[in-house]
C-alpha cells in the first residue's frame, strides 16, 4: 500500500478530524455517496463516473470550494490550488530524508526538492518530476506528497523541479527550465545518492508534456532512462471528443484549459510540437513510457492519441487507462480508495519501469 508508512506530525486536530470525516464518507457503499450527492449516477458516452469522484465533486461544491483551476487573478488561483492540496500534504510517507536546495541553471534560480528512497540499497534510479498546474499554477508544496508516494512505494530518488511559470514566464521558459533540471540531475546524480545511468523525468499534465519535451528534445544526447507521464497535455487542438464530453463539471474545465493556453502560449501556432507533443512528425527512437490517462478527464484522448503514436514510432509504452475517474486523482489518494488504488497502479508500474 503507498500509504501504509505514513506521517502525521503536521497534521492539527481540525485536519485529522476533517480526514476521518472525509475517509468515513469515502468509505460507504456507492448506493449511499450516489444518495448523499442528491444526484442520479453521471454517465457520459456509456461510461460511469465513478461514485467516489461524483461524491467527491459534489463536497467541493457544498462547501463552496472551487472545482476549477482558473480564477482572474493567477494568485489567487495558486493559492487556492495549495489550499486544496496541503490537507493531503499533511500526511505523507515516510521516506529516508528531504532536502531543499536551489537549482543553478542558465537562465534561473529554481527551487527544488530531494526525496530520498528508504530501503535504496544499491544506488536507485532517479526521478526528475516536473508538476503540474497548466504551466501558471503548481509547487514543490502541492505535489509534496505525490512525490513522496513515488519515493517510497517506487524505492527511487526524487527531484522536484519548480519550473518558471506563466503568465509571468511564458513558453518557452518552462520547457527551458525543465532540460536543464534534467541536464543537473544526470550531472549530479551520484552525489544525491542515486544511479547516473537510471535518471527518468516524469510529471503530470502541464508537467508531463514537460516531461515528453525532455525526452523528445535530448533523444540523440543522454536521454532520460523512461518518462513517466501522468494524464498529459499533449495537443492544444480543442476539438477531441473527451474535451467537448468533459468541458464542465469535472474539475479540469475548457474554460481552465483556455486560461492556461493563453497564459503559456498566447497566440503562438497550435501546430508547434515543443507545445503539442501529438503533433511531432518524428517519435522514433524515444526512451520507454509509462503513460496513464483518466476517464473523465477532457485531455483523456489527447494521452490515449500519444500512447499510440509513441507505439506506433516503435517506442516501449506502458499505456492505461483509469475508468471513472477525473483530472487530478492523484491528489485525491488519500480520502477516496479509488485514487488510493489508481496511484498504487502508478508508482508500483513506475517501480518496474525504472528499476527494471
Amino acid at each position: 500500500m503507498v500509504f501504509r508508512a505514513m506521517s502525521q506530525n503536521r497534521l492539527s486536530l481540525p485536519r485529522r478530524i476533517e480526514l476521518a470525516i472525509g475517509r468515513a464518507l469515502f468509505r460507504l457503499p456507492p448506493r449511499v455517496q450516489l444518495a448523499l450527492t442528491r444526484r442520479p449516477a453521471i454517465t457520459r458516452a456509456g461510461a460511469a463516473l465513478h461514485p467516489e469522484m461524483q461524491l467527491l465533486l459534489a463536497i467541493s461544491r457544498a462547501l463552496d470550494a472551487t472545482t476549477t483551476l482558473s480564477h482572474p487573478s493567477v494568485a489567487v488561483a495558486r493559492t487556492q490550488m495549495l489550499y486544496n492540496t496541503s490537507r493531503f500534504n499533511a500526511v505523507a510517507p515516510e521516506v529516508a530524508g528531504v532536502r531543499d536546495f536551489q537549482l543553478a541553471t542558465p537562465n534561473a534560480t529554481l527551487p527544488a526538492r530531494h526525496y530520498a528512497p528508504r530501503n535504496a540499497g544499491s544506488p536507485a534510479p532517479l526521478l526528475v518530476y516536473y508538476h503540474g498546474g497548466g504551466f501558471a499554477l503548481g509547487s514543490l508544496d502541492t505535489h509534496d506528497h505525490l512525490c513522496r508516494s513515488l519515493c517510497h512505494a517506487a524505492n527511487v530518488h526524487v527531484l522536484s523541479v519548480e519550473y518558471r511559470k506563466a503568465p509571468e514566464f511564458p513558453y518557452p521558459a518552462p520547457t527551458g527550465d525543465a532540460l536543464a533540471a534534467f541536464r543537473y540531475a544526470q550531472e549530479h546524480a551520484s552525489p544525491l545518492g542515486a544511479d547516473p545511468a537510471r535518471v527518468a523525468v516524469g510529471g503530470d499534465s502541464a508537467g508531463a508534456n514537460l516531461a515528453t519535451y525532455v525526452a523528445r528534445r535530448t533523444r540523440n544526447e543522454r536521454p532520460p532512462h523512461a518518462q513517466i507521464l501522468i494524464y498529459p497535455v499533449t495537443n492544444r487542438d480543442m476539438s477531441s471528443p473527451s474535451r467537448q464530453l468533459f468541458s464542465k463539471g469535472f474539475f479540469l474545465t475548457l474554460a481552465d484549459i483556455d486560461w492556461f493556453d493563453r497564459s503559456y502560449c498566447g497566440d503562438r501556432a497550435n501546430d508547434d510540437p515543443d507545445v503539442s507533443p501529438l503533433l511531432d512528425r518524428d517519435l522514433s527512437g524515444l526512451c520507454p513510457a509509462l503513460l496513464v490517462t483518466a476517464e473523465f478527464d477532457p485531455l483523456r484522448d489527447e494521452g490515449a492519441a500519444y500512447a499510440r503514436a509513441l507505439t506506433a514510432a516503435g517506442n516501449s509504452v506502458d499505456y492505461w487507462l483509469e475508468p471513472g475517474l477525473i483530472h487530478g486523482f492523484v491528489h485525491s489518494a488519500l480520502i477516496s480508495p479509488a485514487a488510493e488504488q489508481a496511484l498504487e497502479r502508478v508508482v508500483s508500474r513506475t517501480s518496474r519501469l525504472l528499476n527494471r
